[in-house]
């Protein structure tokens, strides 16, 4: 069904007539949201075709831009990919560091909210697609490789590492090393991520998330708890 115009109705004796309203044409985007429009149609891209096959113009032409006008808020391929990860990764960080200071719960609740909020929010979503990106390409970009451990893994491990630390301090977890149990941890929701994006579409079993995150947070609950 079509929408109703946003626009008032046109009287017949100006319909020829061209757009002189000071408003400008009714297709002007305001200027600041121009940037939100890139970075969205620019995870569009890099998810679709990695950060090598990316193409400026394509971003620019998804958002409905000129790729100048893309250069007055961008001034490279890597700079605009810094941005879509800083947008939209950066937040959901703040967010698990912060429900690790302020969580009043068992730990072993908080690391089940950590785990299942973190496929919610990024796993399951878009962004899982920048997680690929890195693996694959990150050989070849060593730059974006460095600005994407400093900025996400490097948090995302510390908080990990506070999370385990703060059960261990309660007497909920085992003293256990913290430091490598984040890798033990991290390894088998980031098997999950990347296959949910490669062999997941095509499997002939599919691996259904929330069993199997159910499974290993089972696992890693009674191999951490003290006994009673």
């Amino acid at each position: 069904m079509a929408q109703p115009s946003k626009f008032p109705p046109v009287p017949k004796a100006s319909r020829t007539a061209p757009d002189v309203s000071p408003r400008g044409p009714r297709w002007e985007r305001r200027k600041e949201a121009r940037p939100q429009e890139l970075l969205a149609a620019a995870l569009d891209i890099f998810v679709e075709r990695g950060f090598a096959a990316a193409r400026l113009e394509d971003v620019a032409a998804r958002a409905g831009v000129s790729k100048g006008t893309l250069y007055l808020y961008f001034d490279s391929k890597e700079s605009l990919f810094k941005s879509v990860v800083r947008t939209n990764m950066l937040p959901l960080l703040e967010e698990a560091e912060d429900m690790v200071d302020r969580y009043e719960g068992h730990s072993a609740d908080l690391l089940r909210d950590l785990i299942l909020g973190w496929w919610a929010s990024v796993a399951d979503t878009k962004l899982n697609g920048i997680s690929k990106l890195m693996m694959a390409e990150s050989g070849n970009f060593p730059e974006l490789a460095e600005f994407y451990h400093a900025e996400v893994i490097t948090r995302c491990n510390a908080t990990i590492v506070r999370m385990l630390e703060r059960g261990i301090r309660r007497g909920e977890f085992r003293a256990i090393d913290a430091e490598h149990m984040k890798r033990v941890i991290v390894a088998p929701v980031l098997m999950l991520m990347l296959w949910s994006q490669s062999f997941g579409p095509c499997a002939i079993e599919p691996v259904e998330p929330g069993a199997y995150l159910d499974n290993f947070i089972d696992l890693c609950l009674n191999g951490l708890l003290t006994k009673p």
